[in-house]
């Protein structure tokens, strides 16, 4: 029963960009959080009721704070990605596995024309993805969890064999694949670039070996 209490995070059509969203979000609330409490005692003396927007002028200590701002957000995201490199490299694979789903066209969508605002006129057609599938991705000791549900539609085959897809394109290393009950799991393990190396050396003694 805990396969079914907790799966992962599902991937998503708008993981595309995951990476650059989280970044932006977490850069923007520190950017605002910094020079809000910078300027926090002029913005206090502020009369909200009578103010308007001409009379805001950034002076030269407003300038100083914004600086400071965009120096401790950079500080911030090289530290994030210094001492959270795991939760960068599980974005960067939930943000590849959707993807791929996208670019080998593993969905079903429906084209929808926009109505233009004048009836005579052509409108724009777009794109609307009906049915995206369920996969989700886990990182959990060391080891990558890839669960895809399995619908018995026309991209079961292709889910059910991701195992090359995988192992290059989230660099890792498959240890185990198992059928559930509607889902198959793929679990693998992560490699670093030291294991590599090794992997390398070894598979380049055995074929020295033989030959």
């Amino acid at each position: 029963m805990r396969f079914y209490q907790h799966k992962g995070h599902r991937i998503r059509a708008g993981d595309t960009s995951l990476v650059y969203r989280f970044y932006a979000g977490m850069l923007l609330f520190v950017f605002i959080t910094v020079v809000l409490l910078l300027n926090i005692r002029q913005l206090m003396r502020i009369d909200w009721e009578t103010v308007s927007l001409t009379d805001f002028h950034l002076s030269s200590y407003n300038f100083i704070t914004i600086l400071i701002a965009i120096g401790i957000c950079m500080l911030v995201a090289f530290l994030f990605h210094r001492y959270s490199y795991d939760t960068v490299k599980q974005l960067m694979h939930r943000q590849k596995l959707a993807r791929m789903i996208l670019e080998n066209k593993w969905y079903e969508a429906e084209i929808q024309k926009d109505s233009g605002f004048f009836t005579d006129l052509q409108g724009r057609s777009r794109e609307k993805i009906v049915w995206f599938p369920k996969i989700y991705y886990q990182m959990e000791k060391g080891l990558l969890h890839i669960r895809c549900e399995i619908t018995l539609g026309k991209y079961q085959d292709q889910l059910l064999r991701l195992e090359d897809k995988l192992e290059s394109g989230l660099y890792c290393e498959l240890t185990d694949k198992t059928l559930h009950d509607g889902f198959i799991e793929y679990t693998q393990h992560r490699l670093k670039c030291k294991d590599y190396v090794l992997s390398s050396k070894f598979s380049l003694l055995l074929l020295l070996y033989y030959f």
